[in-house]
């Protein structure tokens, strides 16, 4: 499936004081543990997060905006926290999009939001300056506070709800196999937490919307453990635990309960039910999935995550040549992650990396163990000028 994000501008956001990243589907981001990998892909927490919460519980859960507002800008410039978001896909359909905000930091932990846009095809859109908002579409006022965004207040109206919609359902994944091990208290099972730990909710929401794809779940699983045959959920009262069956000949079978089963296996079946969760995401993104998994089961994950993509997006963040060996994963797939005189730096590869690729040379997982899967070089001018030259917001009306 195209991209639903084509684009995403960052400015002064954690790690990142700029940054311009192209997304393909799926993307995989590859970089060193500490280069900002996380700090990237929690864009699009933050944006799910801004679209259902008040902004200061946002900001307050991430630690306050001096954790998410990169510090390390000039005295010459403003240090605003700065972002836009180019959509290629909306509600299933191509569409010219986009959302853009700036906000500035105040004294004793506040913050203001300068400007907001948003555009919906040729057609419509909004643009909000401080406390004054213009829109061509009819009706809108909303009631504006400085700290509050305003596509969560106008969200509701049908030419802005798929921008709405879209950012609210991105989904950001760090399975934790000890959230897995424990009993865990029922929910409505519709989305699945960030570490996995209401993951027996989601799997029993997913056998009630698909059987088809809950047995899915079971012949994944046991491509990536196996004799594997299933996973059911078990009742303990009010709560609720995971339940394996592995099986071997015709009649050798054994039981196993959640707590008694490795990292790997949680983990697993974390990803597929991230996977198969319904509503699906608009955008699925997963932390470092080869964590704790065989390398021989690596192949099987990434093409889960493959078959992922093609009814949503699907981001990855890796520092593994193993599961760079898939022999599909081409050159405008990978994106790679530096960490340079304090700041997170995105590069697409460099020629040389995208030759060998093309030509088959050598695949993204050889590259990597050979330590030549290289960045395109840096353009000459610095950050400072990219800041100033780069507007987040552009002409409306």
């Amino acid at each position: 499936m195209e991209p639903t994000v084509k684009r995403i501008t960052l400015k002064r956001f954690r790690s990142i004081p700029f940054e311009q990243i192209d997304f393909d589907n799926p993307t995989i981001f590859v970089g060193r543990n500490g280069s900002g990998k996380s700090n990237l892909v929690s864009v699009f927490t933050f944006l799910a997060e801004a679209m259902a919460a008040p902004l200061q519980a946002v900001f307050d859960k991430a630690g306050g905006i001096s954790s998410v507002r990169n510090r390390s800008s000039g005295k010459s410039y403003p240090p605003n926290l700065g972002l836009r978001i180019e959509f290629g896909r909306l509600n299933g359909k191509a569409i010219r999009a986009h959302y853009a905000f700036e906000i500035r930091a105040l004294p004793n932990h506040g913050f203001e939001v300068l400007h907001e846009q948003c555009r919906v095809g040729s057609e419509f859109w909004f643009d909000r300056n401080r406390s004054k908002f213009a829109s061509n579409v009819s009706g809108l006022k909303p009631l504006l506070d400085p700290a509050s965004l305003a596509l969560p207040l106008v969200g509701g109206e049908e030419k802005f709800s798929p921008v709405l919609r879209t950012l609210g359902t991105m989904r950001v994944y760090s399975i934790e196999p000890g959230k897995l091990r424990d009993m865990q208290e029922p929910d409505s099972g519709t989305s699945l937490k960030r570490d996995g730990s209401n993951v027996t909710s989601v799997l029993q929401e997913i056998q009630r919307h698909s059987e088809d794809d809950f047995h899915r779940i079971w012949e994944t699983l046991e491509s990536i453990v196996p004799n594997t045959k299933r996973v059911q959920v078990k009742k303990h009262g009010n709560r609720l635990s995971l339940v394996f069956t592995q099986q071997w000949g015709e009649k050798k079978r054994l039981l196993f309960e959640g707590f008694n089963m490795s990292d790997g296996t949680l983990r697993a079946i974390g990803l597929l039910a991230a996977v198969f969760q319904r509503p699906a995401p608009t955008l699925l993104a997963v932390e470092e999935p080869e964590a704790t998994i065989h390398p021989g089961a690596l192949e099987s994950v990434l093409e889960l995550l493959r078959h992922a993509s093609r009814h949503m997006q699907v981001v990855i963040t890796t520092h593994s040549p193993d599961l760079l060996d898939a022999k599909w994963i081409a050159d405008r797939h990978l994106r790679i992650v530096e960490w340079s005189e304090g700041a997170t730096r995105v590069s697409p590869v460099s020629e040389a990396t995208r030759k060998a690729l093309q030509g088959h040379l050598m695949g993204a997982g050889d590259l990597l163990r050979s330590n030549a899967l290289e960045p395109a070089p840096v353009p000459l001018f610095d950050d400072q000028l990219k800041l100033k030259q780069t507007d987040l917001f552009e002409p409306l009306g």
